[in-house]
């Protein structure tokens, strides 16, 4: 069998849950090229922002994944920090992203 060197092996998860790329992408309408992107961990393939933790999501739950240790490893990758230190992911900007709301603007 050939050794699965994808972002936490999960083509192989996928197919041994007997899951295959198509009915992923038939149900959550995503494409095949971003789902193969996500399982090789090659993130900058994604369309990025909010789609791409969008389609992470979508892909753990289609193969009943752990989504919080695909997208540890995108906002590693992407060294975002991620939303796992709260508002502003870590980053050092505050929850909206070094921009102020309008209602203290005015």
């Amino acid at each position: 069998m050939k050794e699965d060197n994808s972002l936490l092996a999960l083509s192989t998860i996928r197919k041994n849950r007997g899951i295959s790329l198509q009915q992923i992408a038939d149900s959550t309408k995503i494409s095949i090229r971003s789902l193969e992107a996500i399982e090789r961990g090659e993130f900058q393939k994604l369309p990025g922002g909010i789609y791409s933790t969008s389609y992470i999501r979508q892909y753990a739950r289609a193969i009943d994944y752990d989504e919080s240790a695909i997208l540890a490893a995108y906002f590693q990758k992407s060294g975002t920090g991620g939303g796992a230190a709260g508002p502003g992911g870590g980053n050092g900007k505050d929850m909206f992203g070094g921009f102020r709301p309008a209602s203290t603007i005015i």
